[in-house]
């Protein structure tokens, strides 16, 4: 064989072996359980192939955790995720860069940078809970925001935001935390907990 044929197959074959990783590209990542924080806290970045269920994959695979995954006549429908199984008017639900999808996790193709958010909800006559999203203000000071299945967000007032084992309300959806260690997290009764800054 000549030197440059040699050549010619090496490279097919590198492309080979590399185009499963070029297809992939990097999402971040969280999924809030029924009482804490499964996976990604801080939304770490994770490679998916194509779509929101990928994206639960991902993270299940980084963070060790368990989910099923039912057959509906609507698609593939998540239907556990860690120790909470979906029952009743509670179960597992997502959104993609703040907004709940009306398709199911397997149709809805991400971009790369996209933020998903897998959590645990409980609905009731108004829907689902809002979901808690935390933004840097000033030096050590905080706004958190309650963002509606459609995305729109108002100023979480009353929220409480949690660092190196203290508690701060931000009656306005706004506060200031002073010199701190550790990540930043928000709660607020009847929402779901907010990402985390430092």
């Amino acid at each position: 064989m000549s030197r440059r044929l040699i050549i010619v197959l090496a490279a097919a074959a590198a492309a080979l072996l590399l185009a499963p990783a070029a297809l992939a590209f990097r999402v971040h990542a969280r999924v809030e359980g029924k009482t804490q924080t499964i996976f990604g806290a801080a939304e770490p970045s994770l490679d998916v192939k194509a779509n929101a269920l990928d994206a639960l994959e991902a993270a299940s695979f980084a963070g060790e955790f368990y989910y099923h995954v039912a057959s509906s006549g609507f698609g593939p429908y998540v239907d556990q995720i860690g120790r909470y199984p979906a029952g009743g008017s509670s179960g597992w639900v997502f959104k993609v860069n703040g907004v709940s999808p009306p398709v199911g996790a397997d149709a809805v193709q991400l971009e790369a940078g996209d933020r998903v958010l897998w959590y645990w909800a409980t609905f009731g006559q108004s829907g689902g809970p809002p979901t808690l999203v935390l933004r840097h203000g000033k030096r050590d000071c905080y706004r958190v925001q309650a963002q509606d299945d459609a995305g729109k967000t108002r100023a979480a007032r009353g929220a409480v935001l949690h660092v190196d084992g203290r508690a701060v309300r931000a009656r306005t959806g706004s506060a200031c935390v002073s010199a701190h260690r550790g990540l930043v997290r928000a709660t607020l009764k009847g929402a779901v907990r907010s990402n985390a800054l430092r």
